[in-house]
């Protein structure tokens, strides 16, 4: 990966403020509530039907941000894909990838994985027999 697909994802990284927060997420949770509130004040018909608008209506505006955020991070995606092209045309093979970071398991103590039991098996046979005379 070049440095432009580096700082444009630690761009998008840093792109994180608590007003923005607040207005994606925090105005339909403040509806949702709302809507939670119209339930329990007016439990008739008037609070059902307010519930069921502002729940709703919360719950769009919560799921309309989310995948818009979704849709901003397919986009990097597709950026660096056609940096990708553009150094196979220019040099006529494909960039390597980052390397991954994986997994790093840590097994507690005792814990005998089965590669290492098999290799214990095969030290065994290979080993002479000491109990024999």
């Amino acid at each position: 990966m070049t440095e432009a697909t580096i700082d444009h994802r630690t761009e998008l990284a840093d792109d994180f403020s608590l007003g923005l927060f607040l207005v994606r997420y925090g105005l339909g949770a403040v509806m949702i509530l709302g809507g939670v509130a119209m339930l329990i004040l007016s439990p008739a018909n008037l609070g059902v039907d307010g519930f069921a608008m502002a729940a709703g209506g919360g719950l769009s505006v919560v799921l309309i941000s989310f995948m818009f955020r979704l849709s901003e991070s397919s986009e990097a995606d597709r950026a660096d894909e056609e940096r990708a092209r553009a150094y196979f045309d220019e040099h006529g093979e494909w960039p390597e990838d980052e390397p991954r970071q994986g997994r790093k398991w840590v097994l507690p103590a005792g814990v005998v994985t089965y590669e290492q039991e098999q290799a214990q098996l095969k030290a065994r046979e290979s080993a002479p027999d000491s109990h024999e005379p």
